[in-house]
């Protein structure tokens, strides 16, 4: 390969631009090589900002190509997506709460990716010994919020198969118990919102 990692930039705050042929083959058009997937993986990692087009008809398949890395890194052993939230995210497809989904993804991540960080300096200043506990505790609060707001999106998701099913609600005009639902659940979000907001001040 002309380029030995394959993760050419353009330069300070540019984005790289992939180029995506009908071969399957990807170009790095900042680097002038050929990368693979694994190669952008490392630029993701890396924090180089890039966007993958069709090089026949100029789309841009970036959210594609990002899947595929996920793909690639589970189906090779790196479990980091557990199967309940697998399930969940398919079963949200199609769901009237798929557009509030993508946002409580990306703020949720960037809280812990925010955490992560000053755990990792509290381990570089106190020793790995003296912050695994707090870092342990974080996870497990990050995971208790997660699995709250879940339940906040789809109740009835989490519950046991031994458990009864809920009872059936008397019959109520269809239109006004959509209403009070929909404003049951902005209230939620809000709620939801401002917990992972408080989460990431700490």
């Amino acid at each position: 390969m002309a380029d030995t990692e394959g993760t050419g930039a353009a330069g300070q705050g540019e984005r790289v631009v992939i180029k995506k042929y009908a071969n399957r083959r990807l170009y790095n058009t900042a680097s002038s090589s050929y990368v693979t997937l694994e190669h952008l993986a490392e630029m993701v990692k890396k924090g180089v900002d890039f966007v993958v087009y069709d090089a026949k008809t100029n789309e841009d398949i970036t959210r594609t190509v990002l899947t595929q890395i996920i793909f690639e890194e589970e189906a090779q052993g790196q479990s980091l997506l557990p199967i309940q939230f697998l399930r969940q995210l398919i079963g949200f497809y199609g769901n009237s709460m798929q557009a509030f989904l993508p946002s409580y993804l990306e703020l949720s991540l960037a809280s812990f990716a925010q955490q992560q960080e000053r755990m990792r300096q509290q381990f570089q200043a106190l020793g790995q010994g003296a912050g695994l506990p707090g870092y342990e505790e974080q996870i497990r609060q990050n995971m208790q919020l997660f699995d709250r707001a879940m339940k906040m999106f789809s109740p009835f998701a989490y519950a046991k198969p031994e458990e009864p099913p809920p009872p059936a609600a008397k019959a109520e005009p269809e239109a006004p118990a959509q209403d009070d639902a929909l404003t049951e659940l902005r209230k939620r979000m809000e709620e939801m919102q401002a917990q992972i907001e408080k989460l990431a001040k700490r």
